[in-house]
């Protein structure tokens, strides 16, 4: 595959790192022949520095590392997709990601919005706030919470019954915020449910999907 890499004159290809799990884009560097086969070789991102000339391993000094998940180049294999799981921030500022200067401040993606909720529910856990539902929920303990995934379980049936499609949204939703909260308490991560989702619909579908 390298071999037929299209690098620019000066020996790079650019790289768009993105996280594995929100699908969140980190950031966006650049790497020469080298930096690609030591991250092949490493599992961990390597890039080449245009300002220093130097190659460099993302969170060698901040311990922000990025494991590598998958690797790919685009249809003209002159740039490449680097997916990932994150240590820590990607950018060098804190932020997740490199890209939190908002063009527009009132258009916000609703793409990572589940994990979103996920930091929510875990900062309420860790920072307690007087009257917030889920520090309610958190204080009630784990037989609440599995009271409420019941209720909403049933009112998910009732709205499908009644063939109530807003009903049905609303209560979904609801559903999925309690389970989140759930999972939180149970110690069980939207990675370990990907993972299963996986097993159970994809490896085992392999090219009968």
């Amino acid at each position: 595959m390298i071999d037929n890499v299209k690098f620019d004159d000066n020996g790079l290809i650019p790289a768009i790192v993105q996280d594995e799990v929100t699908g969140k884009v980190l950031m966006l560097a650049y790497m020469n022949e080298e930096a690609i086969e030591k991250t092949i070789a490493t599992n961990e991102t390597w890039f080449y520095s245009r300002s220093r000339k130097e190659l460099w391993n993302k969170g060698a000094t901040s311990g922000n590392k990025q494991t590598v998940k998958q690797m790919a180049f685009d249809c003209d294999q002159d740039a490449i997709l680097l997916t990932v799981h994150p240590k820590g921030p990607a950018c060098h500022t804190g932020e997740d990601s490199c890209f939190f200067n908002l063009v527009d401040t009132k258009k916000e993606t609703k793409q990572d919005v589940i994990h979103r909720i996920v930091d929510v529910i875990e900062h309420r856990r860790n920072n307690p706030v007087e009257g917030a539902y889920t520090t309610y929920l958190f204080r009630e303990g784990i037989d609440k919470v599995l009271k409420k995934v019941g209720e909403e379980t049933s009112e998910v049936i009732i709205g499908a019954k009644n063939n109530d499609k807003e009903e049905i949204q609303w209560e979904i939703a609801d559903l999925i915020y309690h389970t989140l909260v759930l999972m939180n308490m149970t110690d069980v991560s939207i990675g370990d449910i990907k993972d299963v989702l996986y097993e159970r619909h994809m490896e085992k579908q392999g090219d009968k999907q």
